[in-house]
C-alpha cells in the first residue's frame, strides 16, 4: 500500500484543493502519513503568488529528498502551472502536475509521463470535484477558479486561467451534502469569487438567493472581494440574509489612487472609502479586513502618506499587509522606481501597527456584546478550553468549558475579555 505526504501551500482555494488531492488518492487506496521518512510520495501543492514562494516551494522539495532519498516529488499548483517546461531540469523534482490535473492525482502519481501540465487558458469551464469531507468544522467551498483581470503585480490569471463557474446544482448538491453531515458553516472560496456566474449568464446574488432558498445551511461566509462587486444591491440583500456572516475581505491593494492606476486596479480611494462606510452602517459590527501591499513599484514616501493617512481614517477592522515582492513575469516587474527592500518593510511595519490598533478597537466594540458562536472541534492547546468563531470572525475561547458535547454546535456567547490576544466568554 503506497504512502504520500501533501503539503499546501497559499490561498485558501489551494488548501480546498489539497483536500481534494487527498480525498482522491485515499480513494484509490494509498495512504496519508504526516512524516516525510514514512511516504512514497511527496506532494506540493505550490503557491507562485511571489517569487519568495517559488524559492520555498524549491527549497521544501529538496528538503523532501534530503530527509528521504527514495521518495517521489511530485509538483503541483501554480509553480507548475507557469513554470511547466522549466521545472525538468530539476533533479528534485519527479513529476510535475498542473492546477487542473491535480484534482485527479492519482491519474499521474503512478505515470512514467514526468510533465503533465495543459495549457490552462484552454479550459473555458470549472472542473466540478465533490469533497465529501474535510478535518475542519467549518466546510469549505471552492465555487470559482481563474481570474480575468490583469494587476500588475500579479501572476495568478496566468496560473489558474479565465474565470470560470461552478454550476448551480453542484454547489446546491455539495452545500445540503455538507449540511446532512452535520457542518453548520460553509465558507465560499475561489481566485475571483466576485465574479461567479459570469460565464454563466448569472451573478453571485443568484448563487445566494438560491443557497437562502434551497439549503438548509446554518450560515454561510464569502471570501475576498473586490470593491466593485460589493453594490447596493448585494449589500442589500446580505443586510437581510438570518445566514449571512458578516465578514467581509476586501482586496484593496492601496489606498493611494497615483498607485492604484500603476497597479491596473480599476477603483478610487474615495469609492472603497465610502464603501466600507455604507457596510459598516449597514451591519451590526461586521468584520472589514482587506489586503495592502506597501513599496510598489513608484510608489513615492508622498504616496504611501497618502495610503497610511487614509487606512487610519478608514472604517476597516484588520490590514493585512506586505511589502512587495517582484514577481518575474508581471508588468510590474519592468516599472521603474522599485521600493528598496529596506523601505517597503519599514512602510509595511507601519500599516501593520495600524492595522493592531483597529483590531484592537474592533474587539472592544464586541466586550459585552452576545454573539452565535459555532464550537470548533479542538480545543485550545495550552489551557484545553472549547473555542469557536463569531459571524463577524472573532475567535472566542469558552471560558472554563471543556465538554466536548458543545462540539460543532451553534451557542450564544457573551464576549466578557480580552488577554494577551485571546478573546474569553461564557455560553448563555
Amino acid at each position: 500500500m503506497k504512502s504520500f505526504f501533501i503539503h499546501s501551500m497559499g490561498c485558501k482555494s489551494n488548501h480546498f484543493e489539497g483536500y481534494v488531492i487527498e480525498e482522491n488518492l485515499i480513494s484509490h487506496g494509498m495512504v496519508k502519513v504526516l512524516n516525510i521518512q514514512d511516504a512514497d510520495f511527496y506532494i506540493l501543492n505550490s503557491c507562485s503568488v511571489t517569487q519568495k514562494s517559488d524559492n520555498e516551494a524549491f527549497y521544501l522539495l529538496r528538503n523532501a529528498k534530503h530527509k528521504n532519498p527514495k521518495i517521489i516529488t511530485l509538483l503541483t499548483g501554480c509553480v507548475a502551472q507557469i513554470e511547466k517546461e522549466k521545472l525538468l531540469e530539476k533533479d528534485f523534482i519527479d513529476f510535475i502536475v498542473g492546477n487542473n490535473e491535480k484534482l485527479n492525482m492519482y491519474n499521474f502519481i503512478c505515470s512514467n509521463v514526468k510533465l503533465n501540465v495543459a495549457d490552462i487558458f484552454s479550459l473555458d469551464k470549472f472542473t466540478h470535484i465533490p469533497l465529501l469531507d474535510t478535518t475542519k468544522t467549518r466546510a469549505s467551498l471552492k465555487i470559482q477558479d481563474g481570474c480575468d483581470n490583469r494587476c500588475s503585480y500579479c501572476i495568478i490569471p496566468f496560473a489558474r486561467g479565465k474565470s470560470r463557474s461552478a454550476q448551480l446544482p453542484f454547489i446546491l448538491d455539495q452545500i445540503n451534502n455538507f449540511s446532512a453531515k452535520g457542518f453548520k458553516e460553509v465558507v465560499f472560496t475561489g481566485i475571483h469569487i466576485g465574479l461567479w456566474g459570469k460565464d454563466l449568464g448569472l451573478s453571485l446574488i443568484d448563487l445566494l438567493q438560491e443557497v437562502e432558498d434551497k439549503t438548509d445551511i446554518h450560515r454561510y461566509r464569502l471570501g475576498s472581494l473586490n470593491p466593485l462587486e460589493i453594490t447596493d444591491e448585494l449589500l442589500t440583500f446580505l443586510s437581510d440574509s438570518e445566514k449571512f456572516c458578516p465578514h467581509f475581505h476586501l482586496s484593496l491593494q492601496s489606498a493611494c489612487n497615483k498607485t492604484l492606476k500603476s497597479m491596473n486596479r480599476f477603483y478610487s480611494v474615495e469609492f472603497f472609502m465610502e464603501q466600507i462606510d455604507k457596510i459598516n452602517s449597514m451591519f451590526d459590527l461586521p468584520f472589514l479586513g482587506s489586503d495592502i501591499i506597501t513599496g510598489f513599484a513608484g510608489e513615492t514616501e508622498d504616496d504611501f502618506e497618502i495610503t497610511r493617512s487614509n487606512l487610519e481614517a478608514s472604517g476597516l477592522s484588520q490590514i493585512h499587509t506586505f511589502p512587495y515582492s517582484i514577481r518575474p513575469g508581471t508588468v510590474g516587474a519592468n516599472l521603474p522606481e522599485q521600493v528598496d527592500i529596506t523601505e517597503k518593510n519599514r512602510r509595511a511595519l507601519i500599516i501593520k501597527s495600524i492595522s493592531s490598533k483597529k483590531y484592537a478597537n474592533f474587539i472592544q466594540k464586541n466586550i459585552g456584546k452576545t454573539h452565535e458562536v459555532l464550537i470548533e472541534k479542538h480545543p485550545d492547546k495550552k489551557d484545553g478550553f472549547l473555542k469557536g468563531i463569531t459571524k463577524n470572525y472573532i475567535t472566542v475561547h469558552i471560558d472554563g468549558v471543556t465538554d466536548i458535547s458543545y462540539v460543532n454546535t451553534l451557542q450564544d456567547v457573551k464576549l466578557l475579555s480580552e488577554e494577551n490576544g485571546k478573546i474569553y466568554g461564557s455560553i448563555k
